[in-house]
């Protein structure tokens, strides 16, 4: 059967629900069913004879979550489900298979820092605490940005929360990766099309961070351990703040399809920016004055004109009157001869 057969048909169907072995016993008294274990843990097929025509999977609850994508097993590695958490955000859980679990992350290339966006701060430290045993760590004052809450895991700070920054902006979850030279990864992401959003600045504890956005719109961040007294800082920042406190991370960027309305402050002209559009101010007052010349100009040339040529029509008609009155004269004189 080719893909064409089976474009656009129903062919699996799926519930979800709160009690399992209540719907294993209810459908097959009313359709012709029969429930079969599968091969994945906690998934049972729907059999109509010996077509398998659909499952059955407990839905999450009792923290609020909904269920993106249902769990699923990857052979030889474990298995996975992608969850939304209450205010939004997408996040995926991963249970390994055999073998040992993973290890640290790279101290060059690895995920140093992981932000979420939310418009519920207090119900997000409840929900991701209640889930994975996080806790509540240190918290900043950003004004009216509003509180950056950091949290931990085995007692070490492994990322932050904060307010989403306007209504139209969804919640979303932003990670950090490890770089050696921010703005050496900021210059690489432009020259490869992508989009600098914020940075590189310092940030509470000495790191240096970037966010960005690549080619097809996805956001990232980098984050460059404390720099040593030896090493140069960027003049776009050099009046970060500099508190000796644990890292901290900026707020996360806006999703691609804000991006026209989320648009970072725009930087502080520099100067011969500014120099040009003062030049071109005078240069068009220039050209308005020279205009307003020639038009005076060219106002009293035809002035001037209009009186020659008025001149003119005048001593005409003199000259016709004076003709007119001497023309009597001559014929007189012309009969005395």
């Amino acid at each position: 059967m080719s893909t064409a057969d089976i474009r656009g048909r129903f062919i699996w169907h799926e519930l979800l629900t709160t009690d399992t072995a209540a719907a294993a016993a209810f459908y097959p008294r009313v359709v012709p069913w029969r429930t079969q274990p599968s091969s994945m843990p906690g998934y049972t097929l729907w059999m109509a004879g010996q077509t398998q025509i659909g499952g059955l999977m407990a839905l999450p609850q009792g923290l609020g979550a909904k269920v993106v994508k249902a769990p699923a097993d990857i052979p030889n590695v474990g298995r996975f489900a992608v969850l939304s958490d209450p205010q939004g955000a997408t996040f995926a859980l991963f249970t390994p298979g055999g073998g040992p679990p993973p290890g640290a992350e790279p101290p060059q290339g690895g995920f140093s820092w992981h932000e979420l966006a939310t418009t519920d701060l207090l119900g997000a430290l409840r929900f991701y605490g209640e889930l994975f045993s996080w806790r509540k760590g240190r918290a900043h004052d950003m004004g009216p940005q509003g509180v950056y809450q950091m949290f931990e895991h085995a007692g070490n700070p492994v990322g932050g929360m904060c307010n989403v920054q306007g209504p139209s902006t969804a919640p979303s979850w932003l990670s950090y990766v490890h770089v050696a030279d921010s703005n050496r990864a900021v210059a690489a992401a432009k020259a490869a099309g992508g989009r600098l959003m914020h940075g590189p600045i310092e940030v509470p504890g000495g790191s240096w961070i970037a966010l960005m956005m690549d080619p097809q719109g996805g956001a990232f961040a980098v984050q460059e351990s404390p720099r040593t007294v030896s090493q140069p800082r960027p003049a776009a920042a050099a009046s970060a703040p500099k508190p000796a406190t644990a890292p901290k991370p900026a707020l996360a960027p806006k999703p691609a399809a804000e991006t026209a309305k989320a648009a970072p402050a725009p930087a502080a002209p520099k100067p011969a920016a500014a120099i040009k559009p003062a030049k071109k101010a005078a240069k068009k007052a220039k050209k308005k004055q020279a205009a307003k010349r020639a038009k005076k100009k060219a106002g009293r040339k035809l002035r001037a004109a209009k009186r020659k040529t008025v001149g003119k029509k005048v001593a005409r008609r003199s000259a016709r009157k004076s003709a007119r009155r001497a023309a009597p004269k001559k014929r007189a004189r012309g009969r005395r001869r």
